[in-house]
């Protein structure tokens, strides 16, 4: 056994491993922690991958070894530590307490080596489990579980992002739970899939970037030309939404404060908006929402859940909507209906405030 055998059974893990840390070198787009959060989950793999070869290698002699129990300790530790960090990655916003049940488990699997509470080996070298010898096979589940939680509960993704994140999990279900029912080549699936699903999520990541605003995360003008293309058939009502005195802002207080306004504004509509309901930033201060299928009410509604959450900004807008009551007209019909609804509530808005609307045509 040696390097060059790992490498030559393994090629196609660490060609696959390498790839993904050049890319990261390179890479200009992602935040700094999200880039060292992928790369050292790619760590835990590579690490994973030589552990789990060498602990093979020696469960094949015929004695028992003092380096086996604590190889095998130890990959039993580093597979939840890769689920934990994937956790971090796909979802970020999480307190250090989901840290906990990966280190209950290494604790639990290192003191099983003396102990035998999570597995033992026999004289002859046979591995047998132990009274808590699946453990870290719930703690994975618990992990995937949340994962899934993080994914499809605790976030609003567009349909289409589903397929990308479903494929991540199912795949991951998958090569957790066949060394279940076979053992052979089970470890090689694991981190062949894991590191195959960092690397789509990465790519999922930068087609995020070309499909959103990158200030306020809402999708771009790009994307709203192509979804006014994909849904015209399902596309029921248009919103028009504008800021209110975004140039008197950026005069006064500054561009950084502009943006500050823009982005307030934008977690203003993504906490209103529901399923269906398709959200742009299309210009400096100009938003628009696609409604998928909602009738007038739920386009009223969503109107009265806007002007609800910016009430509690510092901030205004004026909003507009259009409804397709005539299947001749298009998505820019629409909008530009929505939009002269924008422009009356607009001017009432400079009426109440006494200011001119002439000085702030961008706002």
């Amino acid at each position: 056994m040696s390097l060059l055998d790992f490498v030559a059974d393994n090629l196609g893990l660490v060609v696959l491993l390498a790839a993904i840390m050049i890319i990261l070198a390179t890479d200009i787009y992602l935040e700094r922690w999200m880039v060292r959060r992928i790369f050292l989950t790619s760590i835990l793999l590579l690490v994973y991958s030589i552990t789990c070869y060498i602990e093979e290698y020696l469960g094949n002699l015929t004695y028992c070894t003092v380096m086996r129990p604590v190889l095998i300790a130890l990959n039993y530790s580093l597979v939840t530590l890769v689920l934990m960090n994937a956790i971090m990655i796909l979802h970020p916003e999480q307190s250090k307490w989901v840290f906990i049940p990966s280190i209950i488990n290494a604790v639990i699997c290192f003191v099983s080596i003396p102990t035998g509470i999570v597995f033992y080996l026999t004289s002859d070298n046979h591995f047998q489990r132990g009274p808590l010898g699946y453990l870290t096979y719930i703690v994975n589940a618990f992990y995937l579980v949340y994962l899934f939680v993080c994914l499809f509960l605790k976030r609003k993704n567009q349909k289409e992002d589903y397929f990308v994140l479903c494929f991540i999990l199912v795949t991951s279900v998958m090569c957790l739970v066949a060394p279940l029912f076979t053992s052979e080549q089970a470890t090689i699936w694991f981190y062949l899939t894991i590191s195959t699903d960092i690397l789509m999520y990465y790519v999922f990541l930068l087609q995020q970037y070309t499909k959103c605003d990158p200030l306020t995360k809402l999708l771009n003008r790009q994307s709203y030309y192509s979804d006014s293309e994909s849904f015209r058939s399902s596309i029921t009502a248009v919103v028009a939404i504008d800021m209110d005195g975004l140039k008197e802002i950026n005069d006064r207080d500054g561009h950084v404060a502009g943006d500050t306004a823009l982005k307030t504004l934008a977690d203003c509509f993504w906490k209103a908006a529901q399923n269906g309901q398709r959200l742009y930033r299309i210009g400096g201060d100009e938003y628009t929402i696609l409604c998928l299928g909602n009738r007038e009410q739920e386009v009223k509604d969503l109107i009265k859940r806007i002007k609800d959450e910016v009430a509690k900004t510092p901030y205004s807008c004026s909003v507009g909507y259009a409804l397709k009551n005539d299947e001749q007209l298009s998505v820019d019909d629409l909008y530009k209906l929505a939009d002269d609804m924008l422009y009356e509530e607009k001017k009432l808005f400079y009426a109440r405030s006494g200011k001119d609307r002439r000085k702030h045509q961008n706002g």
